[in-house]
């Protein structure tokens, strides 16, 4: 399954986030940014397909929220408030420009969303291929 491949291959760069440490320069600091919206994208990607495949029409829409709201009704992710705060981070990756937005989406991937994915993989894995 691609998406589930892309989505193993995301995580696994984006777990080199634990190897640079505050203060980070711009260069770093976007990197760091995007490992993290390259993750959810592929996360929940792969979502929408497995949902697809196990016949669950809402994922047909496309939409990340209904996605999310969709897996969790499903039992594929059991922290529906924390995905739709990763939603909502991966949101503000628009306007990472602005320092204090980026060094919170790089702290919250490293306290919250990291093991989030890690979660995810597992349950994917144990569950639904």
């Amino acid at each position: 399954m691609k998406k589930y491949e892309n989505f193993c291959a995301s995580l696994s760069n984006m777990k080199e986030i634990y190897n640079y440490k505050e203060p980070y320069d711009s260069v770093v600091l976007t990197g760091l940014v995007g490992l993290y919206e390259l993750c959810f994208e592929q996360s929940w990607k792969m979502m929408k397909e497995i949902l697809e495949v196990h016949g669950y029409e809402e994922g047909a829409t496309g939409s990340p929220k209904i996605i999310l709201k969709t897996a969790y009704k499903a039992g594929m992710i059991k922290d529906e408030d924390l995905w739709l705060r990763a939603l909502q981070e991966r949101n503000n990756v628009a306007h990472s420009y602005i320092r204090k937005i980026a060094y919170e989406i790089v702290a919250q991937a490293k306290e919250n969303f990291y093991d989030m994915f890690c979660t995810l993989k597992e349950e994917i894995e144990d569950h639904w291929i």
